[in-house]
């Protein structure tokens, strides 16, 4: 029965990260555009192409978030690289059914082009970079010059970068990415995640130097279908608020 149950929650999980390639016309990727759209005008200003996605906590929907926003970028016929960068809990092998033997701990830990841990999907111009095995030490890993090297391979090869990472939180990791990174995008859960939580993570996010492009609120209830989430975009004074 445990085994059912991870089946059925990665099936769902991957129907979640995929909507706006399974169903391109819905509500819901129609936000995602929107969404991108906002991006690459906050981005524009500071040449945004590298973009970290984050949360505060765990299950706050940034996997989601990153995987269609990594989509919905790719349809505009640029060239994207998402990176699954949680070497704690990694997800996207799962999200686009490829093996995860070779990824981004191989090429920290051991070296190598940047090709030889990239692997294809099935969305046109869109190419993952999996997590790879994951490591005892994390932290020591994407704070290295190797990692450093890595996105600046990528820069060179595609027009976006969207890196996925553990939540602000819990751990040091998404800080140290988002020192390297050109900008981060928040995601919070509506109904789920505190007010004190998001203004922490905002705050040690900032401490730590990263360029803060917008906040997503995800699942906020909203009549109709469309699997039941709702994104919003919003100028503010200080730029914009996804």
């Amino acid at each position: 029965m445990i085994f059912r149950s991870s089946v059925n929650q990665q099936y769902f999980q991957r129907k979640k990260c995929l909507i706006s390639y399974d169903k391109p016309r819905s509500q819901v990727a129609e936000q995602y555009r929107t969404i991108q759209t906002s991006l690459q005008f906050a981005g524009r200003r500071r040449n945004a192409r590298v973009i970290m996605v984050t949360s505060s906590l765990p299950e706050e929907g940034k996997t989601t978030t990153a995987s269609n926003l990594a989509i919905v970028f790719s349809q505009q016929n640029h060239r994207v690289l998402l990176i699954d960068a949680d070497l704690r809990n990694p997800t996207f092998h799962y999200v686009f059914q490829r093996d995860n033997g070779v990824g981004l701990s191989s090429l920290l830990y051991h070296g190598g082009r940047l090709e030889e841990g990239v692997t294809q999907t099935e969305v046109f111009h869109m190419d993952l970079l999996p997590s790879g095995p994951l490591p005892p030490n994390p932290v020591e890993l994407l704070s290295s010059e190797r990692m450093d090297g890595i996105l600046e391979e990528a820069r060179n090869k595609y027009d976006y970068i969207i890196v996925d990472t553990p939540p602000v939180l819990p751990v040091a990791d998404a800080l140290i990415l988002a020192r390297k990174c050109d900008g981060v995008v928040l995601v919070i859960t509506s109904g789920k995640t505190g007010i004190s939580e998001a203004l922490k993570a905002r705050e040690v996010l900032s401490q730590n130097g990263a360029r803060l492009l917008g906040t997503i609120m995800n699942r906020q209830k909203k009549k109709g279908r469309d699997e039941g989430y709702h994104y919003y975009s919003r100028k503010t004074a200080k730029g914009y608020s996804l």
